[in-house]
């Protein structure tokens, strides 16, 4: 979701009290209950998504928000994502327990909880981020939230993916690519899936497997609209 303005990200939500946390909960089952109308059907997907507590991945002042479906500004011009889209990217790349996966974009450290809960313990997820200050954020926030210890945040140049810790299962792109950056196929397992946004006005959503032979096939999913992947293989910085 697109955002132009560069404020600073704000810092990691502080405490939250039991009458809160009550409310949240309450607040966190009804997203859940409206995805599934929006045929959602994915369980797995829809189970983890309960278990993340989002409100904790947001900047303070947009609490109050957490469990809307859209995208929130986390500052930097970033946002987080709509659960909705969350729950689609989610349930495309079919994560299994045990599995390694890259994700580009740490943002918040929302989307990277909720691939943590579908890998389980026996997981791992990696994210990489190219700003400092989310790289923080993020970092406080999975720490607050009990999952610094399954989702390990880099700072660096997300189109050049995380070598020293491939190959991945499954990785998950959170910014649109102008192509599919050789570097990630190169980083993800033979029968492995990617979920990418392509373009750069208008974007799809493909679905990425890499065949036996180290080739590719791509399926368009949907339209979105996301920030640009900046980097080496993505847009240039304005």
């Amino acid at each position: 979701m697109k955002e132009k303005r560069k404020e600073r990200c704000e810092g990691a939500a502080d405490e939250v009290t039991e009458e809160e946390e009550a409310r949240f909960a309450s607040a966190r089952l009804r997203m859940v209950e409206r995805l599934r109308r929006q045929r959602i059907a994915d369980e797995r997907v829809l189970d983890a998504m309960l278990r993340v507590k989002r409100h904790l991945f947001v900047p303070p002042h947009l609490r109050s928000y957490a469990y809307e479906d859209c995208p929130l500004h986390i500052g930097e011009g970033q946002t987080i994502s709509a659960p909705h889209m969350v729950a689609i990217m989610c349930h495309l790349l079919d994560l299994r327990k045990g599995e390694k996966v890259l994700e580009v974009g740490a943002g918040s450290g929302y989307h990277a909880a909720v691939l943590a809960e579908l890998v389980g313990e026996e997981g791992h997820v990696f994210t990489i981020e190219r700003i400092r200050s989310l790289v923080d954020f993020a970092s406080q926030n999975l720490k607050k939230a009990g999952y610094e210890h399954r989702v390990s945040v880099f700072f660096g140049n997300g189109s050049l993916g995380l070598p020293k810790f491939a190959p991945f299962d499954k990785i998950c792109v959170t910014c649109a690519s102008p192509d599919v950056p050789p570097p990630l196929v190169e980083q993800l397992k033979e029968g492995g899936k990617m979920v990418i946004p392509l373009g750069s006005v208008l974007q799809d959503l493909y679905l990425i497997e890499k065949t036996r032979s180290g080739g590719i096939r791509k399926e368009r999913k949907c339209a979105v609209s996301f920030v640009p992947l900046i980097g080496k293989y993505g847009f240039r910085e304005r």
